[in-house]
């Protein structure tokens, strides 16, 4: 292992987590898997090719920890949802396209769950990150064909996202204002009017409070769950904001300093379609670092 090797490792440590936050769904763990990476690739005596040597043994690693995690996953209490991260800065990388914010979207990351893990690692390697699929056999040591094929898994899980029409960024701000407007003023029928019919909320408290267990589900039930929230008495000592968060305008909730919570409204041509909610304190630890 040359200067330059390690050197290229530290400068591409930018894509090398946002390839393992893609995998994950999990910003810290992402973290551990670089601090595990990068003593392994230090350490080699090999001369791997620089860009896949370190894809291939950080995808290695996060395949690693998605085998252990599902299990746990199935059993987690409520629904779950990835850690947000705000991403003015680039965190998970350039997300100047719609497909660049479109992998790194909550409602990809949800359907994601539904991959095997090499499902998910081909998918993402290909979608996200362009890689051939001759380069995808050789980081997830299978043939091309098999590489194909997970693929073609994957896109069967996740069609149902990428058949929805996006919503330019600007829009999308205007449209996440008003919904805001809307929630902290209880306004249901503002909320219904930008409510598709078939929307639905997911929350996800880690199990540590008494959110909505269930998702949420019809135009007028979300409008009435979202109201109550703008109505409840802690709702009067909160701060709200909008702010980029997974590459799309999202609500975040501050109170006494300390975030709270992170709403991402995801639109379509249709109306909203989602909203899902991240309060579980665990999952919001990278992002309120982020603030500092």
């Amino acid at each position: 292992m040359t200067a330059r090797d390690v050197d290229r490792f530290e400068a591409d440590g930018r894509r090398l987590f946002g390839l393992a936050y893609r995998l994950l769904g999990r910003a810290a763990e992402a973290e551990e898997v670089l601090r595990d990476a990068y003593p392994r690739w230090t350490g080699r005596a090999d001369a791997a090719e620089p860009e896949v040597g370190p894809t291939t043994l950080v995808t290695s690693l996060c395949l690693d920890r998605l085998t252990s995690a599902r299990d746990g996953r199935e059993r987690y209490p409520g629904p779950w949802l990835p850690e947000p991260v705000f991403t003015a800065d680039d965190a998970l990388g350039p997300l100047e396209t719609a497909e660049r914010r479109h992998s790194v979207s909550f409602g990809l990351l949800v359907l994601l769950e539904r991959c095997a893990p090499a499902e998910r690692a081909a998918f993402v390697l290909r979608e996200a990150f362009g890689h051939s699929h001759r380069e995808i056999a050789g980081i997830l040591n299978v043939g091309e064909d098999d590489s194909r094929q997970l693929h073609r898994r994957a896109l069967a899980h996740v069609g149902e996202s990428r058949t929805r029409s996006a919503v330019p960024p600007e829009e999308a701000r205007q449209l996440v204002e008003r919904f805001l407007a809307a929630t902290v003023t209880g306004d249901v029928a503002g909320l219904e009017a930008l409510l598709a019919a078939e929307a639905v909320a997911w929350s996800d408290d880690g199990g540590r409070a008494s959110t909505v267990r269930h998702p949420v589900r019809g135009r007028a039930e979300v409008a009435r769950m979202l109201a109550g929230l703008g109505r409840h008495p802690r709702a009067a000592h909160s701060q709200v904001a909008v702010s980029p968060v997974n590459g799309q305008a999202a609500v975040v909730v501050h109170q006494g300093g300390e975030l709270t919570a992170v709403l991402v409204p995801e639109f379509a041509r249709r109306g909203l379609v989602a909203v899902r909610t991240v309060s579980d304190p665990e999952k919001l630890r990278f992002a309120a670092r982020q603030l500092v």
